[in-house]
């Protein structure tokens, strides 16, 4: 007999909750969420103000302009100096002698042979100082320069030597007509080469002069014991004390050092310091110059063309902004006399509209100075809320104003507040990145504001997410 009480009864299974997949998923949708948001939102990027000064490079490499006088061979033959150059010499002094037929080479010569022309300790000692500061200055990417020091050692060692035999010139010369003594026509530094500078002058200036590889082809070095021709230069004379250094400078630099007026210069070669006179050169092309003018030390630079020197000026300082957050924006301009306190004590102008019956009433709008002009006595007030034609109440009078001037000003986007205040500035030097600010103005910046890199991403009283 079957059980009929024997029945099969099905067990619903529980529900199993994966709670890890759960807030694996929760999490996923929040970072594409994240995600989304980023890239579809505007992104603003902070600056924090700090003080600092702006590092300007015054080291410049200029071009000496003197007075130079060429002298010229009246006869032709070897030349001999006596002279060392860079020496002060008076007019009718004698400087070389030009021996037409060798006999003073070789008497000059036996005199070395039996060491009747050894060189003095005063002699040797200048030699050694002129060593010194050869070393000193010596720049291994100008290697030509070491040509010149050779030359001009060489050109000493003999001109010293030459000296020596100064006194039995006159026993030699008298023997033979063929050689001619040349004396100085004019007092002067002596100087042993030329270069095609020597008549260059500030108003010809061009940017070719300071192409120093070609300089360096052009400039000849007068050596002893060369064949000279009748015309030949033989030794050039710098007669003034005064002389000058013309550089180039950058476009916004010129109006800054010619306000100036004056600069003391560093000579990086001997690091001696001397002040110049600043003058503007228009020259002949479109670079732009600045004549360096000096009344003294023309005897320590005469064998140099180019001089690498450094303006030794007073750095500007204050807050330091980048040139990318810099703006300008338009204001509206009103006269001080305008403005009115409201009922929390902000500032208000006093704008004429119509209620329904149509009749005027004045309206007190709140207004934000951005600038004032002590001399004229008008501040700068933001366009937000004020439109041009509204008419505004001058308060306890009946004068009365259409809203139409208005004016620039220059300054930053500062975002303390977690919107885009516009803030004026004062700009006071800059370069290429950053500018100077003046600090602590009454409508400007202070230390540690934040204000937006780059003013162009923004709008004015935009609210900020970095």
């Amino acid at each position: 007999m079957a059980d009929n009480n024997n029945k099969v009864v099905a067990i619903k299974k529980p529900i199993n909750v994966n709670l890890g997949l759960i807030f694996f998923l929760i999490i996923l949708i929040y970072i594409i969420i994240c995600i989304f948001m980023f890239f579809s939102s505007k992104h603003v990027t902070g600056y924090q103000v700090k003080k600092g000064s702006l590092s300007v490079s015054n080291i410049y490499e200029g071009i000496a302009l003197r007075d130079e006088i060429v002298v010229t061979a009246g006869s032709a033959g070897y030349v001999n100096y006596f002279a060392t150059e860079g020496e002060k010499v008076g007019t009718g002094n004698l400087v070389c002698g030009i021996d037409e037929t060798g006999a003073l080479q070789d008497y000059i010569m036996q005199n070395n042979e039996s060491g009747a022309n050894s060189l003095s300790e005063k002699d040797l000692s200048s030699i050694k100082n002129e060593m010194i500061n050869f070393s000193t200055g010596f720049d291994e990417k100008d290697f030509s320069s070491t040509y010149d020091f050779k030359y001009a050692i060489q050109g000493d060692v003999l001109k010293f030597s030459n000296r020596n035999l100064l006194n039995s010139l006159e026993d030699l010369t008298s023997q033979s007509a063929l050689i001619k003594l040349c004396n100085s026509p004019d007092s002067g530094v002596v100087i042993y080469s030329i270069d095609g500078y020597e008549k260059y002058t500030p108003a010809n200036a061009k940017k070719e002069w300071f192409e120093k590889e070609q300089y360096e082809e052009n400039k000849v070095q007068l050596i002893n014991n060369n064949i000279v021709s009748i015309g030949d230069p033989l030794f050039k004379l710098s007669d003034s004390e005064s002389w000058s250094i013309l550089i180039q400078v950058e476009e916004n630099r010129v109006q800054e050092l010619v306000d100036e007026k004056y600069v003391k210069v560093k000579f990086l070669k001997n690091q001696y310091e001397s002040w110049a006179k600043i003058t503007p050169v228009d020259g002949a092309d479109d670079g732009n110059y600045i004549l360096l003018t000096f009344t003294n030390s023309m005897i320590t630079f005469v064998q140099d063309r180019f001089i690498n020197i450094e303006l030794l000026l007073d750095s500007e300082t204050g807050l330091k902004v980048p040139n990318s957050a810099i703006c300008e924006k338009s204001f509206f301009i009103v006269s001080k006399d305008y403005l009115t306190k409201g009922g929390d004590g902000n500032d208000c102008v006093l704008r004429e509209t119509f209620n329904e019956n149509g009749q005027m009433i004045p309206e007190s709008i709140p207004v934000t100075i951005y600038s004032e002009n002590s001399e004229t006595n008008e501040v700068y007030l933001d366009d937000s809320t004020l439109r041009l034609g509204d008419r505004i109440d001058m308060p306890d009078s009946e004068e009365t104003f259409v809203i139409s001037k208005s004016g620039t000003l220059t300054g930053v986007y500062n975002i303390n507040k977690g919107y885009a205040d516009f803030k004026e500035i004062e700009v006071l030097n800059s370069n290429e990145e950053y500018s100077i600010v003046k600090s602590n103005s009454a409508y400007g910046l202070v230390a540690y504001d934040y204000i937006v890199l780059d003013a162009e991403s923004v709008e004015t009283d935009e609210f900020i997410y970095e």
